[in-house]
């Protein structure tokens, strides 16, 4: 069951920038915590960004510190990666997903609803 859908994934060249976003499907994930992941071919599943409820607090990999920025609107119930200094490793599929936890929020096992992934290609 897919609880999101997200958007902005498309084929970018070395050092270009992007936007992710992430709006809701099923129901309302105002109150959950939210975060980025990614999978690349061949590779398992890595954790990308997370952010609170309020987005008061936030979390990144230690790979994309500085270059990608989390945040959410809980009016429209969105959350977006916004993706700079984007290089040919960070190909891979997205996902966003939520979880009612507030903590360990870098576990995939943490969360239960999932999209269905957007594709980003780093690439000339």
């Amino acid at each position: 069951q897919v609880s999101f859908l997200e958007s902005g994934g498309t084929l970018v060249q070395p050092g270009g920038s992007l936007r992710l976003d992430c709006s809701a499907a099923e129901r309302e994930f105002r109150t959950f915590s939210k975060a980025w992941f990614r999978q690349a071919p061949g590779k398992e599943r890595e954790f990308v960004a997370s952010i609170n409820w309020d987005g008061e607090n936030t979390k990144y990999a230690d790979f994309v510190k500085g270059r990608f920025t989390i945040s959410r609107d809980n009016g429209k119930d969105t959350v977006s990666l916004q993706m700079s200094r984007l290089w040919p490793e960070d190909t891979a599929v997205y996902y966003c997903a939520a979880t009612p936890y507030v903590s360990d929020l870098d576990l995939s096992s943490r969360y239960g609803y999932w999209g269905q992934g957007t594709q980003v290609t780093v690439s000339s």
